[in-house]
């Protein structure tokens, strides 16, 4: 066994390097460990979901083309934003910058909100396909002239959602995309193939190999 005056200084070392370490950690949060609850950062462009989704109620999904097939949403390139408005709004300075970028061949440099650790994984087509709506994680994005997460997104909130809905025994919508055969046979007046699937309740996991892989 070790003598206690030989142990003494080790802890006492390790104690005087963990303090600095953990407040030097801390400094570059700007708010409570992985939570940006509340981060609103300024944007390249100006642009109001307020308007587009709310005023004039413009599928997400228009902009965001990812979020009902792919793990992610996606941002939109300028060139969606140039389908409207090489019409509308041509002298506004906000449109003026859309236009440099398109004309540059440039993206526009979105900073990103939403985020997520890199340990955690998230696929925004299993949720839109459950029925999710944006709103449920991104807040009241319809009203928001500048975006900001309005939810922890933390784990255990993530977690509670999953429990809730297993709980509720809610049931998935039936898919949206057209079957096979469903294009051909409403055109030549022949009956609809019957669903792939036949509805199901939604039972998300809590199991940790779901968002941990």
């Amino acid at each position: 066994m070790k003598d206690a005056s030989i142990r003494f200084p080790y802890r006492a070392l390790t104690a005087a390097w963990m303090g600095p370490l953990a407040a030097l950690s801390l400094a570059g949060c700007s708010g409570p460990v992985n939570n940006q609850q509340g981060y609103m950062p300024e944007q390249p462009v100006a642009f109001s979901h307020a308007v587009h989704a709310g005023q004039y109620g413009l599928d997400c999904q228009y902009c965001h083309v990812g979020a009902e097939k792919s793990r992610h949403a996606g941002v939109p390139s300028t060139s969606v934003c140039m389908n409207c408005h090489t019409q509308v709004k041509t002298d506004s300075p906000e449109i003026q910058k859309v236009a440099a970028a398109v004309a540059e061949n440039k993206p526009l440099a979105w900073v990103r909100i939403h985020r997520l650790p890199d340990h955690a994984y998230f696929n925004h087509a299993s949720h839109v396909g459950a029925g999710l709506d944006c709103q449920t994680c991104h807040g009241p994005v319809q009203e928001m002239v500048r975006v900001e997460q309005k939810e922890p997104m933390t784990m255990g909130w993530c977690l509670d959602c999953h429990r809730d809905t297993a709980a509720k025994q809610v049931s998935a919508p039936p898919p949206s995309a057209p079957r096979a055969g469903e294009l051909l046979a409403l055109s030549s007046g022949a009956p609809a193939p019957e669903p792939l699937k036949a509805p199901r309740i939604l039972q998300p996991p809590t199991d940790c190999s779901s968002c941990h892989r």
